[in-house]
């Protein structure tokens, strides 16, 4: 097969899996029913900032976006992989014609398809914003590229997670652990207490440089995108989905 048609089959095969959890999330209630808590509870918050500052400035909303994130993403990647194997379809998936790698994407990217248009319930805020004021729209734009990436590399993680168990709660409290570690690694007061306790191993600093996703999403926040910052989120998410994959290589076997 030439390059370009390998290409193309490539390509179709992870659009199957796409559409096929795409589909298992608009018919899912659960699904609904974490996105609007996560707008509700989201914009919220952000209204309250807004109307006690009086700025109009959309940089609180992404502030707060990470420790939300943390419940949200994943509720929906939990369900990826473990209930294929809690309803028995698992074995079923590893049999069609399609690579590991394949099925890993096409998962993943049918999660990410649904938070970003989850997120996209946000840009009512953004137009406020606009006809209130005179924001920065490259700002704007840096920003929600920092909840993309961000978002891109929870649900990474998450739908590793679950391919590890047939247990969802399972697979909901361990990628939440995750998120809590990789956001909270790189809160101030966290990284100064763990400098405390060991002076001269300084370990928060190097969790807060090296490991928290803290940093990187924060520099979206101040309108930098800087190739440091895309690399990681590249790296990270590209490590997680990697790792799933191996996970499903080995269970063919």
């Amino acid at each position: 097969m030439s390059e370009p048609r390998a290409v193309r089959a490539y390509a179709e095969g992870v659009a199957v899996i796409c559409g096929r959890e795409l589909g298992a999330y608009f018919d899912s209630p659960i699904a609904y029913i974490c996105a609007t808590a996560f707008l509700v509870l989201s914009g919220t918050t952000f209204m309250n900032t807004f109307f006690l500052d009086g700025v109009v400035d959309i940089a609180p909303y992404f502030e707060i976006l990470p420790f939300l994130l943390i419940p949200f993403l994943p509720a929906l990647s939990m369900r990826t992989w473990a209930e294929e194997r809690a309803q028995h379809t698992f074995e079923l998936l590893m049999t069609l014609p399609l690579r590991p790698s394949q099925l890993v994407l096409g998962k993943d990217l049918a999660a990410l398809v649904f938070y970003l248009v989850t997120l996209a319930g946000s840009l009512p805020i953004a137009l406020m914003l606009c006809w209130l004021g005179d924001p920065d729209l490259g700002l704007i734009l840096a920003n929600y590229l920092g909840a993309a990436a961000l978002g891109a590399f929870f649900l990474a993680f998450g739908v590793l997670v679950s391919c590890l168990t047939r247990n969802q709660i399972v697979a909901f409290v361990l990628a939440a652990l995750l998120g809590f570690f990789f956001v909270f690694s790189g809160h101030e007061q966290v990284v100064e207490v763990l400098d405390g306790l060991s002076p001269s191993w300084q370990a928060g600093t190097w969790l807060y440089e090296s490991v928290s996703v803290m940093p990187h999403y924060q520099a979206f926040g101040r309108g930098v995108v800087a190739l440091a910052d895309v690399l990681y989120f590249a790296l990270m998410g590209g490590f997680f989905l990697w790792a799933n994959e191996q996970v499903l290589q080995r269970s063919r076997y």
